[in-house]
């Protein structure tokens, strides 16, 4: 087929088509106003909106990176699972719909109302450091499709992804990426779903993952116990600091969702208020189909990955090894003869090394599915790393244009053309900074986006929080809680990972980087509260603001002489 083999024919192919819808929905919804290009007019349909919402959380992390982490950690990786579906419940709850009733652009934009201008820039600076931090992973998470699927090496799959995400994010701006987000919903969780079904049926003959998966996990254990590994099933033991460390690495994930500045955005989008609480919900409902994939995807893998690697020999290997070493993400050591353990990127000594970020992507081959099922799962994996890096990207571009250019520096005399121009300046310089940082990630791509969520728990969560349920929270006490949290938590994420060329030190107690965002929230809260107590509260105004958002009703009551 056109002097390609079956594989890279049916992964172009299914690339080649839904590229194609994304850039043409992209080039039809192409936009000219800040209002279409930000919040796409605010008109989006609500069950449209929770696919854009999905697509948009459910990034290379979720696709990826999820099910690999709890293919090699078990019962450990079950955090990632927890925190990420808990915290999008608080995120719906308590942040939605109040956020919606403000009626504001981005998130910087409700600080500044909320409390100051000056609080503003420190929150777009706060959005930016997060938002990269989180493309980060999903050029990663792209290069990694790039360099298997299609042969490229593993810098140039980078760019390939960065160019492709760039152009329809800079085209099509909110309004653009919302439809695209929901196109792109349904190719990742088709092309997450069906794998899943089909390994399903080859491994306990039932075609519904969640059943198969409960009746191989005693075979799973026994097999890992073999090889000398912890017991697939056997409670949190890969944490250094135990549960201490799972319950701040939990809560980080949980709290740092309720924060994302990009996810926040997209209930900006919906035509009411109500729109955006029911939007929340028919986006969990979408989320869930594949969170609760997961855990059996990850189990199926590591069950076909030992079984493989029992019967293989140093001359008789699976096929699916070679064009992963090949691209870079597996490691292999036949002296001994034959594969003796299989661990994560992370172990050494070790006679096969496997990237948990290649253990989604690479299931259908290790299960020895079709070329065509393989295919659409490089098209999902792209899906996936493309529709949240365009919700990224846009958070960056609003926070540089609408609140720190627009509001700060060109005291809101600039056109509408100019804010448009230096918002895609703004993704453009992050493109190519993610580029360089993608070539050289710092961790997995789940853990390079735990750390974003890390961010994003000890920045904004705290102020969201106090601004709409405390009308005592004033500007100084935003300020100072916002920057106490990103300092702390990005000066440890700097100690304890790989970063700038410098070594990784130990972690502190045992709590790694990921869990770190829960000790910067509560520093963030501690702070906040005690400087607004010494410092003079927010003006009358402000706090009737705060009033009306938390009880709309309340001013129509007064009015009537009913309050």
């Amino acid at each position: 087929m056109f002097g390609l083999e079956p594989m890279q024919f049916w992964t172009f192919l299914f690339l080649l088509l839904s590229f194609g819808l994304y850039i043409y929905i992209a080039w039809r919804s192409r936009v000219k106003e800040t209002k279409e290009f930000y919040v796409a007019s605010r008109g989006v349909p609500t069950i449209a909106n929770g696919a854009a919402v999905a697509a948009d959380w459910m990034s290379a992390a979720s696709f990826i990176g999820m099910a690999g982490m709890i293919a090699f950690l078990g019962s450990d990786g079950s955090v990632y699972l927890m925190g990420w579906t808990g915290g999008y419940v608080l995120l719906a709850l308590l942040l939605a719909p109040y956020l919606r009733k403000w009626g504001k652009f981005t998130v910087p934009e409700f600080v500044g109302d909320r409390y100051s201008d000056t609080v503003r820039v420190v929150a777009a600076i706060c959005a930016i450091v997060i938002s990269f931090t989180y493309v980060v992973g999903q050029m990663t998470g792209g290069g990694v499709v790039f360099a298997r699927f299609l042969g490229l090496e593993a810098h140039w799959a980078v760019v390939v992804a960065a160019v492709v995400i760039f152009f329809y994010a800079v085209l099509g701006g909110m309004k653009g990426i919302t439809y695209t987000q929901v196109a792109q919903y349904f190719v990742l969780i088709i092309a997450y779903l069906i794998p899943a079904v089909a390994v399903s049926q080859q491994i306990g003959g039932f075609p519904i993952p969640q059943v198969t998966y409960g009746t191989i996990l005693a075979e799973l254990d026994a097999l890992r116990t073999e090889f000398g590994l912890d017991r697939f099933t056997e409670a949190f033991t890969g944490r250094d600091g135990g549960q201490l460390d799972v319950f701040l690495v939990t809560m980080s994930l949980m709290i740092g969702t309720a924060g994302l500045p990009h996810v926040i955005i997209r209930f900006y989008t919906t035509k009411t208020v109500r729109g955006a609480r029911f939007s929340a919900f028919w986006a969990l409902f979408f989320i869930s189909l594949l969170y609760l994939t997961a855990p059996a995807v990850g189990a199926f893998t590591n069950l076909n990955l030992l079984q493989g690697a029992r019967e293989a020999t140093a001359d008789s290997l699976p096929a699916w090894i070679e064009p992963w070493e090949t691209a870079g993400y597996v490691e292999l050591n036949t002296d001994s003869g034959a594969i003796e353990s299989v661990s994560n990127a992370a172990a050494s000594g070790a006679d096969l090394i496997v990237s948990n970020d290649i253990m989604v992507l690479a299931s259908p081959e290790i299960g020895g599915l079709p070329a065509p099922i393989i295919g659409l799962m490089a098209a999902g994996g792209m899906a996936a790393a493309l529709s949240t890096a365009a919700g990224l990207l846009l958070v960056i571009s609003s926070s540089a244009s609408h609140d720190i250019y627009y509001r700060m520096i060109s005291k809101e005399k600039a056109s509408e053309k100019q804010q448009m121009l230096v918002g895609r300046l703004a993704m453009s310089g992050a493109v190519l900074v993610a580029i360089i940082a993608g070539l050289n990630p710092p961790a997995f791509v789940a853990q390079v986006v735990a750390f974003a969520f890390g961010l994003a728990a000890s920045t904004f969560f705290p102020i969201l929080i106090l601004g709409i349920f405390w009308k005592k929270a004033n500007a100084k006490g935003a300020a100072a809680g916002m920057l106490t949290g990103l300092i702390f938590s990005a000066s440890y994420m700097i100690y304890t990972l790989p970063l700038f060329g410098l070594e990784a030190n130990d972690h502190i107690w045992g709590i790694s980087p990921e869990g770190i965002g829960t000790i910067g929230a509560a520093l963030n809260f501690i702070v906040t509260i005690t400087v607004s107590n010494l410092t003079k509260p927010p003006s009358e105004e402000v706090q009737e603001m705060v009033e009306s958002i938390r009880y709309p009703a309340k001013q129509q009551l007064e009015a009537a002489g009913k309050l």
